[in-house]
């Protein structure tokens, strides 16, 4: 490989690719390995992004008797060193399908979706109906998979086209399904996780469990579903997610493939920086593992670095979970922007159910997005529970996290963001209501709320969620503390100047209304700096050798997108 070498940006087909003579470091021995492994039906997950898509295009072009002949695609790769293996290429009928695309707001174009797939996965193979191994029944019922068909004829079609497969061409299947949680994600972001779980548990049962004229399947995806959710009673799937060894190098470019790609085309120089801004994933007990998106996008773009894989696609997800999230998991956000890292139980199967409640189930997500690496496994206590040390991956995520946060206040140009600081620390009370009523107004209703969140619970997330648009601006020359025990109470939040001769201090306190006991936002606001008082908050302040003239109290009252600031 030279510079002149075509560097194809995210290629998803293998024979494309090759035939190119294209930029591609060689994972074929993914293929020996699955091979050799035995297992029926193989989950993998990984994060976006990771060759997932051309690993089963790849696996396709090996096996499926499509390619029978197409040698020429392995050619000078690690798999066609051994005799064995190229015995096996072209010899086996192979069904291939991805619901990558299969992002729907409700159930109904959910299940559209995926029966379009299905249909043009039948059309792929209408010749072979011609044959006389093959009744008018058979052709009749074959004809039934179409964008008409009800669920349960949806449900089966893999199933029976395997039947179709084996009897036509002699031998069982192989089923290669990419992306098989995206549909779910989007489920759960659209509120109808239930009946998604009810139309995909019988479609995977279907396709992978009660199916004899399965040879073996893969299954790809980003986060392992809770098995009780679409995988129950499954005895034959073998997981293999981000602690596992398993396939460990086959996803995603090793440290030494990611240095040879950097000399081949002239960038060995810049090893180090590559290092700090890409390296970072860890699989099973192999470390420095790099996403191939950003290499072969810093290759591309001839050695600029820039947020590439954090940039691709829609952090929809893990914003909506941070955004809407407890304060807990907007404090460990805080301190993960800052370079620090956290503990936590990690459970890597994803309980979609429990992310709006859950911190540990939005850690086990962000650590399967790879967003998170980890750092350090401890076990404790007496139930030998693994507690995993964790931080931001690398540069390129940090800086998505602090785009991301600042997204939510400048991404609308009505919003004077930056005006509302500067108002706060000249105690102008007026130009901070003008501005967070702005704010409310302009981006409140914008906001995802997570599941099962009550109308008093929404918005008082929302103003968690400014304040870690604070922190973004002024943490170098406060620091930002919230929820924290002073006097005799929990503060919401505390700013403690840096530069004590020049700037004051800050206590702020949010108060929900409530219409029951307070007639008006006054009232609400008026709890709000009483508890202040009350709970003696600027103990803490004092006790650092702060002046009571040098500490600013102010409360925050909100009501839907109205507040009121005093």
């Amino acid at each position: 490989m030279d510079c002149k070498t075509v560097v194809n940006l995210g290629a998803q087909r293998y024979d494309r690719l090759r035939e190119q003579g294209a930029f591609y470091v060689d994972k074929t021995a993914f293929i020996k390995e699955w091979w050799e492994n035995g297992s029926d039906v193989t989950l993998i997950t990984r994060p976006r992004r990771f060759g997932k898509t051309l690993n089963m295009s790849m696996m396709e072009c090996f096996f499926s008797n499509k390619y029978a002949g197409r040698g020429d695609l392995f050619e000078g790769l690690a798999i066609w060193d051994d005799e064995k293996y190229r015995q096996l290429q072209g010899a086996y009928p192979v069904i291939f399908l991805s619901f990558a695309g299969v992002k729907m707001g409700n159930v109904k174009d959910m299940k559209a979706a995926v029966k379009i797939i299905l249909s043009n996965l039948y059309g792929m193979y209408r010749e072979i109906m011609k044959s006389d191994k093959f009744d008018d029944g058979d052709r009749e019922s074959f004809a039934a998979v179409n964008e008409r068909m009800g669920d349960a004829k949806a449900q089966a079609a893999v199933n029976s086209l395997c039947i179709y497969l084996e009897r036509y061409y002699g031998k069982k299947v192989i089923v290669l399904l990419d992306e098989y949680d995206t549909p779910m994600q989007e489920a759960w972001i659209g509120g109808y996780w239930d009946e998604a779980v009810g139309f995909f548990r019988s479609f995977f049962d279907n396709t992978f469990k009660t199916n004899p004229h399965l040879h073996r399947g893969i299954i790809t995806g980003i986060t392992r579903i809770s098995k009780e959710s679409i995988f129950s009673d499954f005895n034959n799937l073998d997981v293999v997610t981000a602690t596992s060894d398993e396939y460990a190098i086959s996803f995603g470019f090793t440290e030494d493939e990611v240095f040879g790609v950097l000399d081949d085309m002239g960038l060995g120089n810049e090893k180090e920086n590559v290092k700090y801004w890409y390296d970072g994933f860890t699989f099973g007990s192999y470390k420095d593992i790099y996403n191939p998106w950003s290499i072969t996008s810093f290759i591309k773009k001839n050695g600029k670095y820039s947020a590439y894989w954090a940039n691709t696609s829609s952090n929809g997800l893990v914003n909506s979970l941070v955004q809407t999230g407890k304060v807990e998991i907007k404090e460990t956000v805080e301190t993960l922007i800052k370079g620090g890292s956290f503990k936590a139980v990690i459970d890597e199967q994803i309980v979609f159910n429990q992310l709006a409640d859950s911190a540990s189930a939005v850690w086990s997500l962000m650590l399967a997005t790879g967003y998170l690496k980890i750092l350090e496994v401890e076990v404790v206590g007496e139930d030998k529970e693994a507690q995993y040390t964790l931080t931001l991956t690398n540069k390129e995520v940090a800086l998505m996290f602090k785009n991301m946060v600042n997204s939510w206040f400048k991404n609308n140009a009505r919003v004077p963001y930056n005006d509302f600081i500067k108002a706060m620390l000249i105690d102008d009370v007026d130009s901070m209501n003008e501005f967070m009523n702005d704010i409310a107004l302009a981006s409140f209703s914008n906001f995802d709320v997570s599941m099962g969140a009550s109308s008093n619970d929404a918005p008082e997330r929302f103003y968690h969620g400014f304040v870690l648009g604070l922190i973004v601006d002024l943490s170098d020359r406060f620091v930002i503390q919230s929820n924290r025990e002073s006097g005799f109470g929990r503060y919401d939040i505390m700013l403690k100047p840096r530069d004590k001769e020049n700037d004051n201090a800050y206590i702020i306190e949010f108060k929900v209304h409530k219409p029951r006991k307070e007639k008006d936002l006054e009232q609400t606001l008026a709890n709000a700096l009483l508890q202040i008082e009350e709970k003696r908050y600027e103990t803490e302040l004092i006790a650092e050798g702060f002046a009571p003239g040098r500490i600013r109290k102010y409360g925050i009252a909100f009501k839907g997108k109205e507040c009121l600031i005093g």
